[in-house]
């Protein structure tokens, strides 16, 4: 054999190998581009962690409350990297029942996060209305909604928020029971809002899970942009008066803490 040949036939060896080697990196590169997320949700009372059906605790009206049950709803998630790019998470799987009295709720996982450095959050608080009546995109979500009573009813849609517990005021002998149930009702009144919060830097890669730290501070569903007092209603359902109030409320209580 000549020796051309001989080289021809050890370049393309050669060629056939490295696009081999070039293939597989490639392939490894793609199933690398991303990395999981979990976000842990801690309820707090001010600076103090929530605990049900023990502590007491203060409102500005100068109201004493215990809190009996926790229950609300997070959705549509967004990841916003610095150059202000979204990852959309899929809305399929984007729909979160937090239950203070269960605390494997209390860890948000996200799967197949694009790796990269993100700078802030975007989420919403409750379900937006084009699931309603309720429809694809939170068909899966239905059973652990229904499960833990938090819907109104076939067609009107969910309760975004279930806060129940005692009160007292310094004008009461005894204490008395309090519910705040607050959601969108149908089409007619809409409290689903959207949250966006800044991350100092969460880096996501493929080596490890990355970790972050939801605070929601229960305090402020009675004192932020709005100021509500039990004495004055105790009971909140389907209420187009006040259940926008507290929704606004509701809407100031995260924040992220890294």
């Amino acid at each position: 054999m000549k020796k051309n040949q001989i080289f021809a036939i050890s370049l393309l060896c050669l060629s056939l190998f490295t696009c081999t080697t070039d293939d597989k990196n490639e392939a490894k590169q793609k199933e690398a581009e991303f990395g999981n997320v979990t976000l842990s949700v801690t309820n707090l009372v001010q600076n103090a962690t929530l605990v049900l059906n023990s502590d007491s605790y203060t409102n500005a009206s100068g109201e004493t409350y215990s809190v009996s049950e926790l229950k609300y709803i997070l959705s549509d998630f967004v990841f916003i990297d610095n150059d202000g790019n979204e990852f959309v998470y899929p809305k399929s799987n984007s729909y979160f029942l937090i239950n203070q009295a269960d605390t494997e709720t209390l860890s948000l996982n996200f799967s197949n996060v694009p790796t990269g450095e993100y700078t802030s959050l975007k989420f919403g608080f409750g379900v937006d209305q084009s699931k309603y009546p309720i429809k694809s995109g939170t068909l899966n979500f239905i059973p652990k909604a229904e499960e833990a009573k938090m819907l109104w009813g076939w067609a009107a849609g969910y309760k975004f928020i279930k806060f129940e517990g005692t009160y007292k005021t310094s004008a009461q002998a005894t204490t008395k029971d309090f519910l705040i149930h607050v959601g969108s009702h149908g089409t007619n009144v809409d409290n689903y809002k959207e949250v966006a919060l800044p991350l100092n830097s969460l880096v996501v890669t493929t080596l490890k899970n990355t970790y972050t730290t939801l605070e929601v501070d229960i305090a402020k569903v009675f004192d932020a942009v709005n100021t509500m007092s039990l004495a004055t209603k105790d009971e909140i359902q389907i209420d187009p008066e006040n259940s926008p109030k507290y929704a606004a409320n509701v809407q100031t209580m995260f924040s992220i803490k890294e």
